[in-house]
């Protein structure tokens, strides 16, 4: 049974929430090295010099911890982008499939070597968790929020007068407030000189104002449930969301939209040229005479949407009206001629290259976000590479998704005393997350494997017994692994023994031969008599007359 406490401590520092006691052992962060090591959860390094809040603050003006905030508030402005939203519900829906009748994930322990009660009580306490996050109905929103802002946060509550009653409560926390810090201490090998790390403590930090020099809440790594999406930058010390790469083609169809939109407000409307007769005026009468002819022909109408009256509204001449031009005695006199508008106003060739590019970026098939392509159903040869891309993107997100359930289950049952951490590290390599399943494409491949399968097998029964075995039939054509094949076996004989199937080696079609009658000895002829007749010394045999039938 682990211990636990309310406030933890690491190096003097006073942490809020709880922290399950280990036994010390060995880890990879008390070996010797000159580098701390390296995890993906990009948490920002710290110096053990001085007061914490002193090296906690940017002191070296890299400005990371703000960054980290900007960075997601960056993500998450463009998340609203029309394509982008598509592209993330397309993501989103398929790999968060909620039903009616059953749980959206589940636990899989087929491959842990456990009792049958410990894989009872394990697969009970995944439920407890599931229902704490109520993942039912907001899988959605949180998937989506972790997949937006490359890492999600929440705080694990307990009962401080009774932790053995496990994790109470699971709340969100918002990514822009929370930080990880790893302090490395640091010391100096005698024989070298060489500066190696002598202990890296890790906490969390929670502020209510991102980037300045508030202090802030300092949290245990046991109270805090930290899922990451496992990307990091190109120096590897900040973590980044999967629509990092689209920010850049997100911004350049941005403005190829909006310089598109100016271009044909600008250009598209066909204007009006006078040239007015001024004569032999003088420049400034000339001005004032064209001023009063455009003043007393030009008259701009305008809709009144809250009266709905039309009204007189006269204007300095902007680029989209006409144009009045003064013109001296002695050439041509008033003259109007029409302007013409933009030409090729129609060609986006440019805009709809920023959209693919932008569909590849967000690693969605360009299929799933054009309008046009209608959705259908047909065989696994008829489905495209990027679908298959598309369906192995969405296995590696759950993959690093269902940390955010196996985490938390690992300090509840801890806190519970139903396994132990070494435990856990013994069997966290088998324990997997079964999430539901929506794709048709990839039903559809399953299908089409089996039935070639199927039609392969029935060719290959005519040789089972002469050329093939059974073993090499199961293994082969049915792609089935040793412990396939055993359990198959169990099955069958189980299922023939309960009378629910017929024993395969008898068949039921082959009707049993009648045993031959034996056959009947022939009778045989009846003796013939012979009368002996003794006379003196010698006997003298005589046989019987036949006897004559009249035939009639």
């Amino acid at each position: 049974m682990a211990d636990n406490e309310q406030q933890g401590s690491f190096g003097g520092i006073k942490l809020f929430g709880f922290e399950i006691k280990r036994p010390k052992k060995v880890t990879k962060d008390d070996l010797s090295s000159v580098v701390p090591p390296t995890d993906d959860d990009g948490a920002g390094y710290v110096t053990a010099a001085g007061h914490y809040y002193g090296h906690y603050i940017d002191l070296d003006g890299t400005g990371v911890t703000k960054d980290n905030a900007q960075l997601i508030n960056k993500y998450r402005g463009i998340s609203y982008h029309p394509e982008v939203d598509t592209a993330i519900e397309e993501i989103v829906n398929e790999a968060i499939v909620t039903s009616d009748k059953k749980s959206c994930v589940d636990i899989n322990l087929s491959e842990v070597d456990i009792s049958e009660s410990i894989k009872k009580k394990l697969t009970e306490e995944f439920e407890h968790i599931v229902r704490l996050f109520n993942f039912n109905e907001y899988g959605h929103d949180i998937f989506r929020s972790w997949y937006v802002d490359g890492r999600v946060y929440h705080n694990l509550v307990i009962d401080a007068a009774s932790p053995k009653k496990g994790i109470m409560d699971i709340r969100y926390m918002d990514a822009v407030k929370m930080r990880k810090v790893k302090n490395v201490q640091f010391e100096k090998d005698p024989k070298t000189g060489v500066k190696t790390v002598k202990k890296v403590e890790e906490f969390f930090i929670y502020e209510e104002k991102p980037g300045t020099n508030n202090t802030g809440v300092k949290l245990s790594p046991d109270s805090v449930s930290y899922v990451t999406s496992g990307l990091l930058d190109e120096n590897r010390k900040r973590v980044v969301s999967y629509l990092h790469k689209a920010l850049k083609p997100v911004n350049q169809l941005r403005m190829m939209e909006d310089s598109l939109v100016i271009y044909r407000l600008a250009r598209a409307p066909e204007r009006r040229i006078f040239y007015i007769d001024v004569g032999n005026l003088a420049p400034g009468k000339a001005e004032a005479y064209m001023k009063n002819v455009m003043a007393k022909y030009r008259n701009k109408l305008v809709y009144d949407a809250n009266t709905g009256q039309l009204k007189d509204d006269r204007k300095h001449m902007s680029m989209m009206e006409d144009f009045w031009l003064p013109r001296k005695e002695g050439n041509r006199g008033t003259e109007i001629s029409t302007l013409p508008g933009g030409q090729n106003l129609g060609q986006i060739d440019d805009i709809i290259y920023f959209q693919k590019r932008l569909y590849r970026a967000l690693n969605v098939p360009q299929g799933r976000l054009e309008q046009e392509n209608g959705f259908s159903l047909g065989r696994t040869t008829e489905i495209t590479r990027e679908e298959v891309k598309f369906q192995k993107f969405i296995d590696r997100l759950r993959q690093k998704f269902s940390k955010l359930f196996l985490e938390p289950l690992k300090r509840h049952c801890i806190l519970k005393g139903i396994i132990t951490a070494e435990d856990w590290d013994e069997w966290k390599n088998d324990i997997k997350v079964d999430f539901l399943r929506d794709n048709h494409f990839s039903e559809l491949k399953e299908s089409e494997v089996i039935r070639e399968q199927l039609t392969t097998l029935q060719q290959a029964n005519d040789f089972a017994g002469t050329y093939f075995s059974k073993e090499w039939i199961m293994k082969n054509i049915l792609s089935m692994s040793d412990e396939e094949v055993k359990e198959m076996l169990v099955q069958i004989d189980k299922e023939v023994n309960s009378g629910v199937h017929d024993d395969p080696d008898n068949n039921p079609n082959d009707e049993e031969e009648p045993a031959p009658e034996p056959e009947k000895p022939e009778p045989k002829p009846p003796a013939q008599t012979v009368n002996v007749h003794v006379a003196g010394d010698k006997a003298t045999a005589t046989k019987p007359k036949p006897k004559l039938v009249a035939k009639k």
